[in-house]
């Protein structure tokens, strides 16, 4: 475990990022209480190898080195067909998007590649896209309205539990492997209606496809400073959860994904939220499939700290809009072809249309599509740098 490993606080290879905007703190007991119950909480294993096993369990994928803990998942009757759709699932995301997505950003963001954190508002558990576009960060920060609840106890499921469970996770995972991007409301529901419940499920699934080692998986919450603190859930659903894991030899990663509202009643500039999204060294930001929040003035805070506290932003047309883009003096890059976005929106850009053949802005080809307008044909992405 971790805390054997780094009693006073946990630290990334190489990182050289101020000492506190690195330091997870331990929480104080009160009188008797268990510290680090975090993991117990969530179902979690506390061996690293059996997290892993977990995450690659739920991915289709066989376990390493022989193992094959688990057994009332991986004898079911369900498993050989999971794996087979999981297989499917992943290969057409792979074809469709995932290696023109990678080919793409090592092209054409390379220079934003090279940060070592990236901040992804409105992603809910959305790892894929952070690790297609952003493949060498060591700190993801992803947030959303999504619930952190607990795995089931995978020793106790009957065949029917694993069965329905399995399918509502690739339910879960569908929209997102084939289109590109999560339906808010089916996610919502897709997420409550079986017993893989909640972003834990989704986000070991995508580490473990995208080739992550799971070391382990800790419930934290912020501090008023902006510092996450380990500590204990609340009603059964987490504040946070911090997962560290590896990418093939590489030094230790972080994923940080936070139940964060980020309208302006709930985050605010200089909060403890953005506030620990800053000390990572202001990291470059990806917005994506965002519905448009960031149009409408209850949502100004976490607009204008994209605008002026990033160093570089990907989105699509559901991000910030490209007006504020323009006046805050940032240089905007486009790609694809803008012709308005999906009907069920009404927050069409004719200034974004326009931008398009102005020829203002450097414009390219992409063979891929990104978010809402997930056709390669009418598609649009956003990169915006300080000049």
């Amino acid at each position: 475990m971790w805390m054997l490993l780094a009693p006073a606080c946990l630290w990334l290879t190489g990182c050289q990022l101020p000492e506190d905007a690195m330091t997870v703190r331990r929480a104080e007991s009160a009188g008797s209480g268990t510290l680090f119950a975090g993991a117990g909480e969530l179902n979690v294993p506390i061996r690293a190898s059996s997290i892993n096993d977990v995450a690659r369990m739920l991915a289709g994928m066989e376990a390493y080195g022989g193992q094959s803990g688990f057994a009332a998942v991986r004898d079911s009757s369900a498993w050989p067909h999971h794996q087979r759709q999981m297989e499917a699932l992943w290969r057409r995301h792979e074809l469709g998007r995932g290696q023109k997505v990678r080919a793409w950003a090592a092209q054409e963001i390379s220079d934003l590649q090279h940060n070592r954190a990236l901040f992804y508002p409105f992603s809910g558990p959305d790892y894929l896209f952070a690790h297609e576009l952003f493949p060498s960060a060591e700190t993801y920060i992803l947030c959303g309205l999504e619930p952190a609840e607990p795995l089931p106890d995978l020793r106790t499921l009957s065949p029917g539990d694993v069965a329905l469970g399995l399918y509502g996770l690739r339910t879960s995972l569908s929209s997102i492997m084939d289109a590109g991007y999560f339906v808010t409301k089916d996610m919502r529901n897709d997420f409550q209606a079986t017993r893989f419940r909640g972003t834990l499920p989704v986000l070991l699934v995508f580490l473990a496809r995208t080739g992550a080692t799971v070391e382990s998986v800790d419930i934290v919450t912020l501090d008023g400073s902006g510092t996450p603190v380990l500590t204990v859930a609340a009603g059964g659903s987490a504040p946070g959860l911090m997962i560290r894991f590896r990418n093939g030899v590489g030094g230790m990663k972080r994923l940080f994904y936070f139940r964060q509202d980020l309208s302006n009643g709930s985050t605010r500039l200089g909060g403890a939220f953005l506030t620990f999204v800053a000390k990572q060294g202001y990291p470059p930001a990806l917005v994506k499939s965002a519905s448009y929040l960031m149009h409408d003035s209850g949502f100004s805070n976490i607009r204008s700290y994209l605008v002026r506290s990033t160093s570089g932003l990907v989105q699509d047309p559901s991000g910030v809009p490209y007006r504020d883009l323009v006046n805050a003096g940032l240089s905007v890059d486009l790609y694809g072809r803008y012709q308005g976005t999906l009907g069920i929106f009404s927050q069409q850009q004719p200034d974004l249309m326009s931008a398009y053949s102005s020829g203002g802005h450097r414009v390219q080809a992409v063979d891929f599509g990104f978010g809402y307008l997930y056709n390669s044909s009418s598609t649009s992405i956003m990169v915006a740098r300080r000049r």
